[in-house]
Formats: structure tokens, sequence, C-alpha cells
């Protein structure tokens, strides 16, 4: 389906004209009667789908522009993605005269509270800093919000938000629309979705494949000493427009980021203890294409829409089942192809088996094929068996190149 076929407003049809949006997304097409019609709605899709617009289109075109109050309420988890919902939304808004607004930690709340008592009609937040303004100041009045959104629900949860999500949600007592958009859902949103949501419609586009579906999986097994080599010859042989390349520790980045430094320019580094505006900084970069190779932490993983990322590398195995989603969904999205790239050690070789399992990934192997058969679920040990197939394949035409020049300190 067309966005020209829809009943939308000519100012928003233009705006979308102008963004290149011709076609819905399957996540729109399901989620955008539901939204209009006034009902709650709980919404998984693959990360990369078009939540945010499937959200932020219907929503703009409910907003009455006379009315100068906060209509909209969005919780989303981050500050990055706060400043990206607005700008998507301000786009989608651009000739129909509504205000959305982003309140977020780390900037000044004087500043944003001057905002907010001129005109807002959309109000994007982070739980910490929309309870600041509640408790301490009169400039958030939500009486007048007729739809609360939680975008990345499951990541709002898994990052310890679950008390300020209860205390948000049990002050508007008023009658209100219930949204809930999430990559994956676990088991405690079940007890918000009781709770708050009122015979919610759910749509459920990627139960059985939490992967993109234009997003290949490849993986490599290397000796965790031998892995930084590892990540240098690939980031050498492959054809990268830009990759993120996500550590699980800040520590684990910075020594990542100086090694890369060495062999490569146009290197980035975003963690979660820069300062608010280095943050926005590099990410503004990144999206201008003014860095090649990011390394990143999950600060990154959460969300973030980078369109130019043709590569996704997790150089540390990521912590469960949702971050690897979360991760590997910066890449190959809105059905554009991208590669997720995943070194791998005798350690995540058990976790890797359940994931591909259970999200049914085939995957693509670079170098030596280990035999998951032979790994137990848990720790990844052997059964005595062989560890190795006898084949290896290529990934490419050309021939993989042997791992030379290593590198006399490797990271671990």
């Amino acid at each position: 389906m067309k966005f020209s076929e829809l009943d939308l407003k000519p100012e928003i049809l233009k705006a979308l004209t102008n963004m290149g949006y011709q076609d819905l997304t399957p996540i729109q097409e399901k989620t955008f009667s539901p939204i209009l019609s006034g009902r709650d709605l709980l919404a998984r899709a693959e990360t990369g789908s078009g939540k945010t617009a499937a959200c932020g289109i219907p929503l703009v075109q409910m907003i009455d522009p006379s009315l100068n109050a906060i209509q909209v309420l969005i919780l989303v988890p981050t500050r990055e993605l706060a400043l990206q919902y607005v700008e998507e939304i301000d786009n989608i808004a651009k000739h129909t005269g509504v205000a959305p607004f982003a309140i977020f930690g780390g900037f000044s709340m004087e500043i944003q509270k001057a905002k907010l008592r001129d005109r807002v009609h959309l109000l994007v937040a982070t739980p910490g800093r929309l309870i600041d303004f509640l408790y301490n100041t009169t400039a958030v009045d939500l009486s007048s919000v007729r739809t609360l959104v939680l975008d990345e629900a499951d990541e709002m949860l898994k990052m310890g938000f679950i008390e300020d999500i209860d205390f948000i949600m049990s002050s508007m007592i008023h009658k209100h629309q219930t949204l809930f958009f999430a990559a994956t859902m676990p088991n405690e949103i079940d007890r918000l979705i009781s709770v708050y949501l009122k015979e919610p419609i759910r749509v459920e586009l990627n139960k059985e494949q939490l992967s993109p579906q234009s997003l290949v999986h490849h993986f490599q097994y290397t000796d965790r000493h031998d892995r930084l080599n590892a990540l240098i010859q690939y980031l050498k042989r492959e054809k990268i427009s830009q990759a993120l390349i996500f550590c699980n520790s800040r520590h684990h980045g910075e020594k990542l980021t100086k090694e890369l430094e060495r062999k490569f320019k146009s290197i980035g580094y975003i963690h979660g203890g820069l300062e608010q505006w280095k943050r926005t900084s590099i990410f503004e970069r990144f999206r201008q294409k003014k860095i090649d190779l990011m390394v990143a932490t999950d600060l990154a993983g959460r969300g973030l829409d980078f369109s130019h990322v043709s590569h996704v590398i997790n150089y540390d195995y990521p912590f469960g089942q949702e971050s690897y989603t979360h991760r590997t969904g910066r890449t190959g999205r809105m059905g554009r192809s991208g590669i997720a790239m995943t070194f791998v050690t005798d350690q995540e070789l058990g976790v890797l088996k359940s994931m591909l399992k259970m999200n049914r990934i085939d995957p693509v192997w670079h170098g030596n094929i280990p035999n998951l058969q032979a790994v137990h679920k848990q720790y990844g040990r052997r059964d005595g068996k062989k560890f190795f197939k006898k084949r290896s394949r290529p990934v490419s035409r050309v021939e993989s190149p042997q791992l030379t020049g290593m590198i006399p300190t490797p990271l671990s």
C-alpha cells in the first residue's frame, strides 16, 4: 500500500513525499488503522521495520495544532533516541503546525522549561527527566494527553525503568490511548500490559523471526587472542560503507579504538560516559558519514537509525539474544540489505547455538565452521567429538586471506 492511498492530511502527504516515503512497511500497514481509531496497541516488529513512522504519522494526523497543550507523550529509553524521534516527527509535521519537543537528562532544565511553556503538542521524554519535571516543576501538564506511547519498551525494562514507567503511567488517570512498541517481548512487559492496556490489538510481525529479513548473519570462530587480528583483516577485505563495532564494556571499547586508529582513518567511539554534547556531536558526524568505523557500547544498539550502516560487527559477543537483536538491527533497516558479523570464541558457542535455533538464522561462516551439534547448550563445551567440520567455505569468490601481521599485544 502507498501513503498516497491513505486519507492523510495533504500537509502530511507533502512531507512524506519530500522524505521519500512511498510505500508502507508491514508494521505501518498493520498499526495505522488501530492507532487512528483510538485503540490500545501492542506492536512487536523487527528492529528497523519503520516503527517510528508507524507511530509518528498517525499521531501527527490526530493532533489538533490549534490546541496549545501536550496531546501525545512518547517515552523512550535514551537521549539519542529522543532526539531521533523528534527529528522524524518534525519532518512529518513540517507543514502542519504541530510542534514536537524532547526532554532528557544532560541538558539544561531551564531551557527545556522555557520551550515547554511556549508551545508543545507532542512530547518525547526519557523517563527520568520527565519525572524530574513532574516532581520539581509545573512546566509539564499531562492532563490533555490523548495518546501515551512506550517505544523500545523492552529496552526500558531492561535498563531498569520499570518503577519510573509505573509512576508515569499511574499518574495519567484520565482516559487515553496507550501504545507499546518493541522489538522483543520479555516477560516483564506482561504485567504492564495487563494493568495499563485495555483490550489491546496485538501486532506481532516478527514472532517467528526476530532478525530483519534483509540482514545476512556472518560469523567467524576465532581464538580470543586472535580476535583483534581477525577483525582487522575482515575490515580490510570487506567493502564497508559504514560499520558499527560493538564492545561489551567501555574499557574494551577504549582499547579497541586505540588499536583500530593505528590501522584505519576515520574512527569514532561512543559510550554512555560521554557528556551529552559530545555524544550528540559524534552521532551527528556518523550520520553525515564523516566517520566510517564507529566503536560503540550497547548505547548505540537501542533503536537508533543509521541508514548508511552497511555492517554491524559484534567484536564482543552480546549479552543475551535481545542484545543481539538490537545491535544487529542497526543495519538492514527498512528493507535495505545489511551484514551482521559476529566473532565467536569457545565460550559463546553454546549460547550461539541456542540463538541461531530460536531466531531461525541461517549462518554464513568465515573460516573454520564449528560443529555446534557437539556443543553443550549452556557452556559451549565439547562432547568428545571433533570440534570442527572438515570443510571450510569462503564467504566470497575471493579466497579468504590467511591471517598475517599479528599485533604483538592482542586485545582480549
